[in-house]
Order: structure tokens, then C-alpha cells, then sequence
């Protein structure tokens, strides 16, 4: 089985930066896609930036231009790097792995999250 483990998250003053990091650990084939997703209490999980096993990366429009996301295949390792964080990027930040295993098979792996607070 695979396993996430996030850190990095906190709490940060609005304008400020924080990096969040997701291991992955355990017995696995291979990883496609790795995420980030948030979700405030009440509202739907929504996916903040992805990156695939090529480096093709997404964003959540409200994040692009402020958040960075970047991998290190050799230590199964996705980063997020948050900057000029504002008060409505506070959220239980959640990292997520695509395993794939051949052609077909699929498996999907969360994280326990990690929490971002933006306050002053």
C-alpha cells in the first residue's frame, strides 16, 4: 500500500509564504498524478494544482500566479509552494496520489491533510 505524509502547513500572516510537502512511502508500481486539494469545513474539496509523472502541471485559477507545484520523483516527493497567501486560502490542505499499475489499473491515495491558516 501506499502511503501520503504531508507537512508544511500552519499558520501564516496574510502576504506571507509557506511550502508544503507530501511523501509518499510504502509498496507501490508507479505514480501518475500527484495534487493538492483543500476543503473548508462545508464546502466541496476542490483541487488546487496537480502535476503529472511528466511535469505538466494545473491550477485552480484563484491560485495561479501565487502557488507553485513541483515534484522530486526521485524521493516521491510533491510540493507546494504558496506565496502572498490571503485569508481565503485558509483550508485543510490534502495531497493526493494516482498509483497505476499497467494499462488499466488505477488507484487513488489521500493524504490526512495538513491545515493552512492565514490570519493576522
Amino acid at each position: 500500500q501506499l502511503q501520503l505524509e504531508e507537512s508544511g502547513g500552519g499558520l501564516v500572516q496574510p502576504g506571507g509564504s509557506l511550502r508544503l510537502s507530501c511523501a509518499a512511502s510504502g509498496v507501490f508500481r508507479e505514480i501518475n498524478v500527484m495534487a493538492w486539494y483543500r476543503q473548508a469545513p462545508g464546502s466541496q474539496r476542490e483541487l488546487v494544482a496537480g502535476i503529472d509523472s511528466v511535469g505538466s502541471t494545473n491550477y485552480a485559477d484563484s491560485v495561479k500566479g501565487r502557488f507553485a507545484i513541483s515534484r522530486d520523483d526521485a524521493r516521491n516527493t510533491v510540493y507546494l509552494s504558496m506565496n502572498s497567501l490571503k485569508p481565503e486560502d485558509t483550508d485543510v490542505y490534502t495531497c493526493y496520489a494516482e498509483e497505476v499499475d499497467g494499462p488499466i489499473e488505477r488507484y487513488d491515495w489521500w493524504g490526512q491533510g495538513t491545515q493552512v491558516t492565514v490570519s493576522s
